[in-house]
């Protein structure tokens, strides 16, 4: 007689920044149920995520999200193979509230518990529905608070390759923005402006750090934008209220182009540095409609093609289901966390 096939079903948590997540996931692919309560209402009047305002919210919205979850899902805690939780990189006051939760859960109901890292999770969103990817790969994760590359070797095996050396490109949009008096947060606002504006029409710098660099530095961008909304000796602060709609779209489909071009063009040194097969494109960032483009542009010039794998716009943003995919990969190779795990706000 044929042995029942055994799988593994994860409940993963993700409080890292402001989206309360957790999402029931089975053998890494079976997306069973995937909550997340959003704060970005709450952080809308600032231009930005508030630390202490994050936390406390995501210790109201963990139990409601976490109870939905599994009612989603249609599943009991015996059903649960184990407890995956991102605890690092992101706000440790945000991050706290996810480990102290997976923690008990795990020593409530006797499960192992997995420790995810949040940047190699968004690139676990671009490989969810793909059972193995050609090799070598890199890979991109563009957010609001990082922007990264890696040489992937597989799930669980990155290598990273540069990052950014001041602003992420997430937030150096959020900061455009709001130079832009465009609604927060900035990366939809700016697409949303841009798809009007000529990429054209202003010529903003790209910084690529010397020819073999592959870090990242969006600050000088932000700062050119500025200057050009406002003067060089910054005395024309409200010229913005006097811009047309088709300036202010210009601008910001002149800045968007300028984001993509750095993050295509380095993701194209990194890959043509390792040979790489395949491009793995996560994080919030990775949801722009630009960018995902210009990424594919790149991938098909290339001798021969390569494959461009995107996280679904679902899946950019922050989310559980990357966080139990991952979890999915560490517990078939018995890497387990104890009680002693604590969040690291750097990664």
């Amino acid at each position: 007689m044929a042995m029942k096939e055994s799988h593994i079903t994860i409940l993963g948590i993700e409080t890292s920044c402001d989206e309360t997540a957790a999402a029931v996931v089975t053998d890494g692919r079976q997306v069973r149920s995937s909550v997340v309560a959003s704060q970005t209402a709450l952080h809308q009047k600032y231009g930005g995520v508030v630390p202490e305002i994050a936390s406390r919210a995501h210790i109201e919205n963990l139990l409601p999200v976490l109870t939905e979850a599994m009612h989603q899902a249609g599943v009991g805690r015996d059903e649960i193979d184990a407890i995956a939780i991102a605890n690092q990189p992101g706000l440790a006051i945000a991050l706290v509230v996810g480990v102290t939760a997976a923690k008990t859960l795990s020593m409530m109901w006797g499960r192992p518990l997995v420790a995810i890292n949040h940047l190699h999770a968004h690139l676990q969103s671009a490989m969810l529905n793909e059972e193995q990817i050609e090799l070598p790969a890199v890979a991109l994760v563009v957010s609001g608070g990082h922007t990264s590359l890696y040489d992937c070797e597989s799930a669980l095996d990155l290598t990273l390759l540069g990052s950014t050396i001041d602003d992420a490109a997430g937030e150096a949009f959020d900061k455009v923005a709001t130079i832009l008096k465009l609604p927060y947060p900035g990366g939809p606002s700016i697409e949303k402006a841009a798809r009007n504006g000529d990429p054209k029409a202003i010529r903003f710098p790209r910084s690529m750090l010397g020819r073999d660099s592959l870090d990242f530095s969006f600050s000088g961008l932000k700062t050119a934008v500025l200057y050009h909304c406002r003067g060089k000796d910054m005395k024309g602060a409200d010229c913005v209220d006097r811009m047309s709609e088709q300036q202010i779209a210009d601008i910001a489909a002149s800045f968007q182009a300028a984001v993509a071009d750095v993050l295509v063009r380095k993701t194209r040194r990194a890959a043509d540095r390792i040979g790489a097969r395949t491009v793995l494109l996560g994080g919030g960032v990775a949801a722009n409609g630009a960018l995902r483009e210009a990424m594919e542009r790149m991938c098909l010039r290339h001798k021969p093609p390569r494959r461009l794998l995107v996280a679904p716009k679902t899946y950019c943003t922050d989310n559980a289901v990357m966080v139990a995919s991952l979890a999915y990969h560490k517990y078939k190779a018995g890497l387990f966390a104890d009680l002693t795990l604590e969040p690291n706000s750097t990664g």
